[in-house]
């Protein structure tokens, strides 16, 4: 099977930019979290005498320093250091999700070309950590069902499956759903209990990633309206959004108090690498990428990921494998390192009206 992988790099004009891009990264974000050349060094597995090289040679290209030493202080990064370090998080975070999904629009064209005998399986999903997990760890072995993972809202994920885009659809809820909330109003046109079921993946933490030490102490969703806050939300028609419209409802808070309701990032990781560079200091996400940036966490909710499919899908080969991966000890020890996460129901197919208690039949609307 070919496969597909698209980089970016910050500077033109030099072989081998990738591996010097990532070897620099890895070296400042080693020397910001331990505060030493050598114990980064250390960690990153590379010599003093390397890393400090590397940086030498790093702050003449740029012209400007990447670290200051201070005695009895060890070593810390610049201004310029610190905001080229969360830059490259910034720009991986927002772009990767879409490198990822073109790499698999490509991959599986090549697929068609060359007439491999593996089947895919499209998955149209709401973006999730666990799930990129999932994927890459179905296709690692050659000529086993694939996955082809786009991430887009929860949404247009279920439109997807119901206009016949995808094999699987992925969308979250909280545990404390209910009927009339805006999550039934909005999912309620694309589920089909009839010729639907959905199959448990994963329970995640949603709730407020801010600032490391939470400086502005924000405590919840009413703190969003101060103004010294400033906020960084998901996109429209994601689930998180809907998350965070249906809290400001049951709180009666007027949206437009919120400095940055309209500043959208489109994945979990985007969010949280905003705050991190500074760009916002409140935002809403999983705990599992406030932890990735070493942010604070606010939990506000606990929520049930689910795969949406056709009742037909699930006799296939391709179907049964994934099933068989969901409910694999690899796969439930890839959950368990991720925070805020839990496998326990992992893999199991129930009705949609099992599983969202809350969701009642009403008269579809017209599918345009």
């Amino acid at each position: 099977m070919a496969t597909v992988e698209f980089n970016y790099s910050w500077l033109p004009g030099q072989t081998r930019r990738k591996q010097q891009d990532e070897l620099l990264f890895n070296a400042l974000r080693a020397i910001h979290n331990t505060g030493s050349v050598q114990h980064g060094a250390r960690e990153i597995g590379l010599s003093y005498r390397h890393v400090w090289g590397m940086l030498i040679k790093w702050q003449a290209m740029l012209n400007e320093p990447l670290v200051t030493m201070e005695r009895g202080r060890g070593t810390r990064l610049t201004p310029f250091g610190e905001k080229l370090l969360w830059a490259e998080q910034r720009v991986n975070a927002r772009l990767a999700p879409q490198l990822e999904s073109l790499a698999a629009e490509l991959e599986r064209e090549f697929q068609t070309v060359l007439n491999s005998g593996a089947e895919t399986l499209r998955v149209h999903a709401s973006h999730d950590l666990a799930l990129s997990q999932l994927r890459d760890l179905v296709n690692r072995d050659d000529g086993s069902p694939r996955l082809d993972v786009s991430f887009m809202g929860s949404q247009e994920s279920l439109a997807s499956l119901v206009r016949g885009h995808c094999d699987l659809a992925g969308f979250h809820v909280s545990e404390q759903e209910s009927k009339a909330t805006l999550a039934h109003l909005a999912y309620r046109r694309w589920l089909r209990p009839r010729t639907q079921l959905l199959v448990h993946f994963v329970g995640r933490q949603q709730g407020l990633i801010v600032a490391r030490g939470n400086p502005l102490k924000i405590r919840g969703v009413k703190d969003l309206t101060r103004s010294r806050v400033r906020f960084v939300n998901r996109q429209g028609g994601s689930g998180t959004r809907l998350l965070l419209d249906q809290l400001l409802w049951d709180g009666e808070i007027d949206k437009a108090r919120i400095n940055g309701y309209d500043n959208e990032e489109f994945t979990h990781l985007a969010v949280a690498a905003t705050i991190a560079s500074g760009g916002a200091n409140a935002g809403i996400g999983i705990k599992a990428a406030a932890s990735r940036y070493n942010l604070d966490f606010i939990p506000l909710v606990n929520e049930r990921y689910f795969l949406a499919v056709r009742k037909e899908s699930t006799h296939s080969p391709a179907f049964k494998s994934l099933l068989a991966a969901l409910k694999s000890g690899e796969f439930a020890a890839a959950v368990a390192g991720l925070p805020g996460y839990e496998a326990a129901k992992c893999g199991e197919l129930v009705s949609i009206k099992d599983a969202l208690p809350w969701y009642a039949s009403t008269p579809q609307e017209k599918v345009k």
